[in-house]
C-alpha cells in the first residue's frame, strides 16, 4: 500500500477535521478527542453534505445538513440511516498524518 503525508496531527483540531486533496477528490481527515485519526470522502452518503463541517463525537461525525451520524471506523451511516462514505486508511507517525494513496 502506498502512503502520502497530508498534514501534521496538530493541524487537525481535536474533535474536528481538515480537508485534503486526493486523486479521488476531497477527503475529510478527522481527529477524535483521543487523537485517533480517520479519513472519509468528504460527502455524506445521504445528500453529499460536507462531513468535514460536521460535529465529531466519539468515533462518529454528524453531517451538518440533515444530522445523519456516520461511523468514522467504517464510513457507514448509523442505523436507521443507510449508506456509506468511502473510508481511507490513515496512520500517524512522528506527528505526521499519512493517508492511503
Amino acid at each position: 500500500m502506498a502512503w502520502q503525508p497530508v498534514c501534521e496531527l496538530d493541524e487537525i483540531p481535536p474533535l474536528g477535521a481538515r480537508v485534503v486533496a486526493h486523486p479521488d477528490g476531497a477527503i475529510a481527515v478527522f481527529r477524535t478527542d483521543g487523537d485517533r485519526v480517520f479519513a472519509l470522502r468528504n460527502a455524506c452518503p445521504h445528500e453529499g453534505g460536507p462531513l468535514s463541517e460536521g460535529i465529531v463525537h466519539g468515533n462518529t461525525v454528524t453531517c451538518p445538513l440533515h444530522n445523519w451520524n456516520v461511523d468514522l471506523d467504517s464510513g457507514c451511516a448509523c442505523a436507521p440511516d443507510q449508506g456509506c462514505a468511502r473510508r481511507y486508511a490513515t496512520r500517524v507517525d512522528a506527528g505526521v498524518v499519512w493517508l492511503e494513496a
